[in-house]
């Protein structure tokens, strides 16, 4: 008897699960016997005990037993797209079962701003309202998702650098590039073929950083991609080999050592992270596991002085919204009631020493605006300034839930947590001025519907620059501060931030002096194009 592949092209993961009946195992093989897509699909995850480790057989188990369920994923286009978020690498051999994904999902094609841009543009001796100060020589890089194929989710777009170069008050060029990282050029699959996954798999859309003369492009899930000022893509980038996981893309910079610190995430069978640390000059000197009971999405990090500090929060991967969930729009990640939430301490003095652990209420951070220690008469305690979700993804990966300001400082006499709500605005992307990374800034600057808010950490107040383009607000990105040369108050120095205008469907580079934040700004640089919303960026001067 013929039978047709597509009846039973979601079977393959329940059949290597052992998840199907005996009757239905037996009508599976059968037909297996004579489908050599089929064949290949049960290949292909037998050989991917990885991922299958994470499965409960449940999952994939029918309702009705012999009823054929509509979950069951065709495992070779499913399994592909189930590491931390890698979702755009499709394999059309075999047909796919496709889920409605809820409205709420975060699709990357959203009215106004979210869009990419088509192409590539160059443009020299920008037109500039106001002064750029004299001082501002360097390069304003910015990241963020640009996909050339629609669909996915805006987290997982191709990753694109906008850039301007400032020189002696004139705005010299911008510039945007997509990192052209091995998947961009080839689609090359997440994972290699024991299952570990293939690091330079990457979208590298979230962060750009300098350190040790090498800028790169930072991602979640994969190794770093370096570029070059020009905005060229060098190649991906594992500090001579000394890295072996992914590298997240919250470094620190400490401004008294000149080391960065930052994790990466370990391998599907092995549910911890990495810490890492690399000297002034590049090279790594510090690997070692930070142990956690599941795959969470930790994505930053804080440092102070004395310590390095990890949030263990119950935003988790999900193997059954990997495999059966709508994977051209969702994350695989999902609210966990159960996972719990906790904040790890680790000494910097002793690296591989032991990682103290603190409870804390449940609650999800994307962003830490900055930590810092604290010795006082009660003992030593730890600050940290937090944009706190009271939860996140507990349907979908959608972004329809507010954020706040949150201090949390930690008593590392007693254990206990204190946990202080700072404001009630919807904020998210707070930076601090870099040389106070570690140390108790007195300023961070958070983007909000209002515009640009910019808290006094110390005084416990806040003040807003709101933007207006010919008579409409326009939205502002991250604002990241560039220090006036040789002064280190930070007042002393500008605020750079792109800000998309609806009216003229462009955007602009809008310098404000840090200070008088809420005054006009003192130039806007304007661009060839609009500047889609996206993540993270730095200041790197000459």
């Amino acid at each position: 008897m013929t039978t047709s592949h597509h009846e039973y092209s979601k079977w393959d993961a329940a059949y290597v699960l052992g998840s199907l009946s005996v009757a239905d195992r037996r009508e599976f093989e059968t037909h297996l016997a004579q489908c050599a897509l089929c064949q290949e699909a049960v290949h292909t995850l037998a050989e991917m005990p990885a991922v299958l480790s994470l499965l409960d057989r449940e999952d994939f188990t029918p309702a009705v037993d012999g009823e054929r369920s509509a979950h069951f994923p065709t495992a070779r286009t499913r399994v592909a797209h189930s590491v931390h978020g890698l979702t755009d690498q499709r394999d059309s051999a075999a047909p796919v079962a496709v889920l409605q994904p809820p409205e709420t999902v975060f699709p990357v094609f959203r009215p106004g701003n979210y869009g990419p841009v088509p192409d590539e543009l160059t443009a020299f001796d920008l037109t500039v309202e106001g002064s750029i100060p004299a001082e501002l020589n360097g390069w304003y890089l910015r990241n963020g998702p640009n996909p050339r194929d629609a669909g996915g989710h805006w987290c997982t777009g191709d990753g694109m650098v906008h850039g301007v170069r400032l020189e002696n008050g004139r705005a010299a060029w911008y510039r945007n590039r997509w990192v052209r990282t091995d998947s961009f050029e080839r689609r090359v699959p997440p994972l290699n073929d024991d299952g570990s996954r293939n690091l330079r798999a990457s979208a590298a859309n979230t962060h750009v950083i300098q350190h040790a003369g090498k800028t790169l492009a930072l991602m979640d899930t994969a190794l770093p991609y370096e570029i070059t000022h020009d905005l060229d893509t060098v190649g991906a980038y594992d500090f001579g080999g000394q890295l072996v996981d992914s590298m997240a893309p919250h470094p620190k910079v400490c401004p008294a050592t000149g080391e960065l610190h930052f994790f990466g995430y370990g391998d599907l069978t092995r549910p911890h992270i990495n810490y890492y640390r690399a000297g002034a000059d590049g090279t790594v000197r510090v690997r070692r596991p930070i142990e956690v009971p599941g795959l969470t999405l930790m994505h930053d990090f804080a440092l102070t002085a004395q310590h390095v500090v990890f949030l263990d929060l119950p935003l988790v991967f999900n193997p059954r919204v990997a495999l059966t969930g709508p994977i051209e729009r969702d994350l695989p990640y999902r609210w966990d009631d159960t996972y719990g939430a906790r904040i790890g301490v680790l000494r910097r003095d002793d690296p591989f020493g032991p990682v103290r652990w603190f409870d804390i209420d449940p609650c999800y951070v994307f962003h830490i605006a900055n930590a810092f220690d604290v010795e006082s008469h009660r003992g030593n305690e730890i600050v940290l300034h937090v944009v706190r979700y009271p939860e996140l993804w507990r349907g979908s990966s959608d972004f329809e839930t507010t954020a706040a300001l949150w201090r949390w400082t930690i008593d590392l006499a007693t254990g206990a947590v204190a946990q202080t709500q700072l404001d009630d605005r919807d904020i998210e992307f707070p930076r601090v001025d870099d040389r106070r990374v570690g140390a108790d800034a007195r300023y961070a600057v958070a983007v909000s519907t209002q515009g640009l808010v910019r808290y006094d950490l110390v005084h416990d107040s806040a003040e807003v620059h709101r933007f207006g383009v010919n008579g409409m607000a326009g939205a502002p990105d991250e604002a990241v501060f560039a220090p006036a040369p040789g002064q280190r108050d930070e007042s002393a120095g500008w605020y750079l931030s792109y800000v998309y205008s609806p009216v003229r469907e462009s955007s602009d580079l809008v310098i404000l002096n840090a200070s008088d934040f809420d005054a006009p700004p003192v130039a806007r640089v304007r661009l060839p194009r609009r500047v889609p919303h996206g993540f993270h960026g730095s200041w790197i001067p000459d």
